[in-house]
């Protein structure tokens, strides 16, 4: 039987062309389950897992933040790393269109277009950090410096502690 090919998303393509490498995971979900039951289902160890999350600020820019998947986004200090006055969160339906990905396969990496992006500083604490890879089903296992690499992001005290 021959085995099966692995399909890449648009994600591991920039990582791999990038040339940073990365442990991809794959876990059976057909629709939206939250970082905690991934992180469950992979038994991977909550601090480790990392959420994508996607904001409009006052100024009508969209922001991106990746935050440890057991803590809140702060909005004051989320705002206040991009240089806004306010940031809130986007509606679910719009995370597509803006995105490009789906709610659960949302990756800092490759979005439709570059936002400015934040990775909160306790990444910077964990020598591999967790974040979707793309698609739901879809993990990837790589440095915290790798991910702010390939998403052009900066790491600034963005979640609530």
């Amino acid at each position: 039987m021959a085995k099966q090919k692995e399909i890449k998303t648009n994600a591991m393509r920039i990582l791999e062309s990038l040339k940073i490498p990365y442990r991809h995971m794959t876990y059976e979900c057909d629709e939206f389950i939250d970082g905690l039951q991934i992180a469950d289902m992979l038994n991977l160890p909550h601090e480790k897992v990392y959420k994508t999350l996607v904001t409009a600020g006052s100024n009508r820019e969209y922001y991106v933040f990746v935050i440890p998947i057991e803590r809140e986004l702060d909005l004051k200090a989320a705002a206040k790393s991009v240089g806004v006055k306010s940031v809130e969160m986007i509606h679910v339906k719009d995370i597509n269109r803006i995105t490009g990905y789906v709610r659960g396969g949302c990756t800092a990496i490759g979005m439709k277009k570059q936002y400015v992006t934040r990775i909160d500083s306790s990444a910077r604490e964990l020598e591999t950090i967790i974040v979707s890879g793309g698609r739901i089903g879809s993990q990837l296992e790589l440095s915290p410096e790798a991910l702010a690499q390939a998403s052009g992001a900066e790491f600034a005290d963005v979640a609530r502690h």
